[in-house]
Parts: structure tokens; C-alpha cells; sequence
């Protein structure tokens, strides 16, 4: 429950902020262009908070559902305009400024997130030293020759801090099917190039396990405790196994790794086994019937357990930290990578080349939330870049309804002289709407299955 609670405020919390950063563009580039504003709205619903501010005693909203939010501006459309004012109506603006209007949503949107990079980047983000830890077998890291003991230095020329620094660009060209030139130390303190091929890089394959999975590439890794660092609804919880238990015996055979640990379970699919674990310099005995499940074409044995690591070595730790003109423009390069990245994804779903299980709903985002503000400031500030720059870019594909929407209106009345018949209006706000619920119901599915799974 106070997990369940912590995502939930660390999700509004995060919304808010998004919201008011988007809608306070919309409201920004009004002010400047003299177009009067009636509300801004965080939420929407009932009013909880209601506070009159500035010479127009613009009414400050904070409504009861915090889904999103908006701002209100005077517009004939909407009701009555007196006749002085008619000057400041929205509707009564040419197409560039109501354009301008429309665009400073997602483009403070994007300016949010440089800002939230370039603040990551200034005070500094902890990571991994950019070392080979290891090389799947048969995988395209290998057939570039990477080792073990290998120090990622450059790649493309762009200097390498973290196992994590340079993932987005390596994304971009992924999805590129490009050739990349990769600087190593070796562990002998050779340099020497490695020359990964992607240029058959299935598209499925981008995603957060890129590196790992896609690539063949790990990081290093602390050695895997015989102790349970994280534990599910399954065996191990029915039978009395607690968080931080370490496992010394299974079935009255020691046990010293982690990797003797699941030995032991994995060979016993469906059969009670003894457990012996210390807790609290107390030797405890367990009986658990290890889950059997299909792995590679044969039954094994799960109990739902993780492991606790060792500490991270000191030497293998970095504090990745820029100077301000380098943090400036490494938070330009990633907001613009994330961007490209995300329409890229989008493009690739339409294409089906992409599974639409990639798209997360409020419940992920919920937990990516609650997630990234247990671990830190910084993890908490880069989900929120993130997050802006999605909400960025969704707002301007040209779907009715949408800020993108909008400037396409705007495009086609640019060019015929005039506003679209209110029929064809009305008919793609439907369309719109239609669209953007089918979106929230499949990732709403998504959510549920990675949940249930």
C-alpha cells in the first residue's frame, strides 16, 4: 500500500508539472499576442481551487480530476464577446498567431525537458564505468570482436562517460541500420576499433534492452547474492520467505552463488524441496514447491525470487558531470534524439514493423514514476524530460483535437482563404476523439498485461 501510494503522488506530481509547463506555453504566447485568457485550468471538473490574478482577473483553476488541463480563451465560438473586445478573441486572429498559440504548448514542452537535461547534466548523474562485462554468444557484439575488459571510449567519435551515455544515439542508429565505429580499450589497455554492423537491425528489437539483448552487449554487473533482494506472489512468498533471507541450502545441498541457487530450484519443477535460509543470524527451514514452468522447450522450476547484488565496486563507479556550455548542448542532443526516436516508433507501429506493445499507459508511467523518485532527484528529473517530450510530440501529429490538429486546420485554411465548414469540423473532432480513445484503451491493455504478467 505505501508503495501504491508513493507511485500515485510521485505520478500526479509529474503530471502537474508537465501540464502546467505545456498549458502555460499556450497561455504565454497569448499574453504576448494579445489574446485575452478566461482560465488556466490544472485538471478538469470540478473546481477545488478557484484564485482571480492579473488586470483580466484570469480565474487560476486547480479542478478536481488531475488528468491534463487547459487554458481558456475569449473565442466567439465559445460565447458572447462584447464588442470592445473583440479585438482579443482568438478566433478573430490571423492564422500565424493562432498557429504561434497552438505550437508554444509542446514547444515549452521540449524546452522543459533541455532545461531538465541541461540540469541533470550540471549537477551530475551517477553511473557505471563504461566497461564489457560481457558478450552474449553468437550475438552481433561478438561478431564485431568485443571482449570482456573492453572500455567503451568513443563511439562515432562521441566520447563515452557511462555504460548509459550514449544508448540514445546508439538507438538512432539502430533504427538507421548503420554502420558504428566503436573506440575500445581492450583489457590489455590496447586501443583498437570495434565495427558494428546494424545494418539488419530488426526494428522490434530497439527498445530499453537495446545493449543487452539486441546488441549482445552488458555492462558490468555485481556478483549475484544466493539472497532474495526482491520477491513476488509465488512459491517463495506462500512458504514463509522473506526479503534479505539468504538461501545456504537447497534440498540439503549447500549453497555459496546465486547461480547454485537456481540450480538447485530449476531442476525441481513441481516437486517440494527443503529450503534452509538465514534470517537474522537464526539457520530457518523452509518447504517450497518450485512453480514449473516452459523455458527453451523444458520444464523448470520458479519461485519468484530475485537476487540482492554486491556493492558496486569504487572503481567502477562514474559521476558523469559537464561543464555548462557541454551540458547545454548534450540536454539540445538528447531532447532531439528522444524526439526522433519517439516518431520514429510511431512511424514503425504504423508500418507494423514495430509491436504496438511499446506503448505504456498511466499505470507504467505511474510506476516508471514511483520508480525513478526512489532512486533520485536526478532519475525523477530525467523521467520527466521524458515524459515532456512525449507529451511534445504526441500533441503535434496532425490528429483532430490534438495541438497538431489544430495547425493542420490552420494549414488548410492558410491555403483555400478560409476556415473549414463547421460540418467538416465537427466531423474530425469525432475522428479525433475516436482515435485518441482507441489509443488510451490499448495502452491501457498494455499496462494491464505487463501488470497481470
Amino acid at each position: 500500500m505505501t508503495d501504491f501510494l508513493y507511485y500515485v503522488v510521485a505520478f500526479v506530481v509529474a503530471l502537474g508539472v508537465l501540464v502546467v509547463v505545456h498549458e502555460f506555453g499556450h497561455f504565454w504566447a497569448a499574453q504576448r499576442l494579445g489574446v485575452k485568457v478566461l482560465r488556466f485550468s490544472i485538471g478538469f471538473g470540478k473546481p477545488l481551487w478557484v484564485r482571480r490574478v492579473g488586470r483580466d482577473r484570469m480565474e487560476l483553476v486547480v479542478a478536481a480530476l488531475p488528468l491534463g488541463g487547459y487554458v481558456k480563451m475569449l473565442d466567439e465560438n465559445e460565447g458572447e464577446v462584447a464588442p470592445q473586445e473583440l479585438h482579443r478573441a482568438f478566433n478573430r486572429q490571423k492564422v500565424w498567431k493562432r498557429s504561434l498559440i497552438v505550437v508554444a504548448g509542446p514547444l515549452f514542452n521540449f524546452l522543459f525537458a533541455i532545461l531538465a537535461y541541461g540540469f541533470v547534466n550540471l549537477i551530475g548523474v551517477d553511473g557505471v564505468k563504461p566497461v564489457v562485462g560481457k558478450v552474449m554468444e553468437g550475438s552481433r557484439a561478438e561478431q564485431a570482436g568485443f571482449r570482456v575488459g573492453d572500455e567503451l571510449l568513443r563511439i562515432d567519435g562521441k566520447e563515452v562517460l557511462s555504460w548509459d551515455h550514449r544508448r540514445l544515439y546508439l538507438f538512432r542508429r539502430a533504427l538507421d541500420r548503420a554502420v558504428v565505429r566503436i573506440e575500445v580499450r581492450d583489457a590489455q589497455s590496447s586501443l583498437r576499433e570495434r565495427i558494428l554492423d546494424l545494418a539488419n537491425f530488426p526494428a522490434e528489437e530497439v527498445g530499453a534492452g537495446l545493449m543487452e539483448l539486441g546488441i549482445g552487449l552488458f555492462g558490468y554487473q555485481p556478483q549475484a547474492l544466493p539472497e532474495i533482494g526482491a520477491l513476488e506472489p509465488g512459491p517463495a512468498m506462500r512458504a514463509g520467505l522473506e526479503i534479505g533471507d539468504r538461501i545456504v541450502e537447497v534440498d540439503a545441498r549447500p549453497v555459496r552463488t546465486w547461480e547454485e541457487l537456481v540450480a538447485g530450484i530449476s531442476r525441481n519443477p513441481g516437486r517440494s524441496i527443503g529450503l534452509t535460509a538465514e534470517r537474522g543470524g537464526k539457520a530457518l527451514s523452509f518447504v517450497v514447491t518450485p512453480d514449473s514452468v516452459e523455458q527453451d522447450g523444458r520444464k523448470i522450476g520458479r519461485i519468484n525470487i530475485r537476487p540482492r547484488f554486491a556493492e558496486l565496486p569504487p572503481e567502477m563507479r562514474v559521476r558523469v558531470r559537464l561543464p555548462p556550455l557541454a551540458a547545454f548542448t548534450e540536454s539540445v542532443d538528447s531532447t532531439w534524439s528522444m524526439s526522433w526516436l519517439t516518431l520514429q516508433m510511431l512511424y514503425r507501429m504504423l508500418k507494423l514493423e514495430v509491436s504496438t506493445k511499446n506503448l505504456s499507459g498511466p499505470l507504467t508511467i505511474a510506476q516508471y514514476a514511483g520508480h525513478s523518485a526512489k532512486v533520485g532527484l536526478d532519475q525523477f528529473v530525467i523521467f520527466l524530460a521524458v515524459i515532456s517530450i512525449s507529451l511534445g510530440v504526441l500533441n503535434l501529429l496532425p490528429i483532430p483535437v490534438l495541438d497538431g490538429g489544430h495547425l493542420l486546420y490552420y494549414a488548410i485554411e492558410a491555403v483555400k482563404g478560409g476556415p473549414l465548414p463547421p460540418r467538416a469540423l465537427e466531423l474530425g473532432q469525432r475522428i479525433g476523439i475516436a482515435l485518441l480513445v482507441a489509443l488510451m484503451l490499448l495502452a491501457f491493455y498494455n499496462d494491464l498485461t505487463r501488470i497481470f504478467r
